[in-house]
C-alpha cells in the first residue's frame, strides 16, 4: 500500500487533480487556476501539503503553465526522465507523495539559473502570505522579507 491510499486521494481531490497527480495527466494550457496569478505565497503540494514553490520564482514564460525559475527546496522534488507522446522530458514529481507536478525545462531565464519548471496547477494548492502562519507555514514567511 502507498503512503496515500488512492480511495481517499479520489475523495479527497477532483477528478482534475486526481488525473494530473496520480495518473500523470495535463491540464489543458491556459486553463489552470495559477497560470495567470502572480499573488505572494506559497504553493503546495495538493496532496501532501508540502511546500514546493514560492510565488518570488514565479514567472510568466506564456506556456500555459505556471512556471517557476526554481523549488523552495530541492530535496522535495524529484526529477524522473519521461518518454511519453514520443519525447524525452525531465517529469517532476513531489518527494513526500510522488504526486505528477509537470516538466522541468533549459529553456528558463538565463539570469535566474535557465531552468523553467512548467507545473500543472491542478497539482497546486497556493496558501496567501498573510495566511502563512495561521495555516502552519509561518517559517516560509522568511521568503518575503
Amino acid at each position: 500500500m502507498t503512503k496515500y491510499d488512492k480511495d481517499i486521494l479520489k475523495k479527497k481531490l477532483n477528478s482534475e487533480q486526481y488525473a494530473v497527480t496520480q495518473e500523470a495527466a495535463t491540464e489543458r494550457p491556459f486553463s489552470g487556476e495559477y497560470d495567470d496569478f502572480y499573488e505572494d505565497g506559497i504553493y503546495v503540494d495538493v496532496v501532501s501539503g508540502k511546500p514546493l514553490f514560492s510565488s518570488k520564482d514565479k514567472y510568466d514564460a506564456g506556456c500555459g503553465w505556471p512556471s517557476f525559475t526554481k523549488p523552495i527546496d530541492e530535496k522535495e522534488i524529484v526529477e524522473k526522465t519521461d518518454t511519453s507522446h514520443g519525447m524525452i522530458r525531465e517529469e517532476v514529481r513531489s518527494t513526500d507523495a510522488n504526486s505528477h507536478l509537470g516538466h522541468v525545462f533549459t529553456d528558463g531565464p538565463k539570469e535566474s539559473g535557465g531552468l523553467r519548471f512548467c507545473i500543472n496547477s491542478a497539482a497546486l494548492k497556493f496558501i496567501p502570505l498573510d495566511e502563512l502562519s495561521s495555516q502552519g507555514y509561518g517559517d516560509y514567511e522568511r521568503l518575503f522579507k
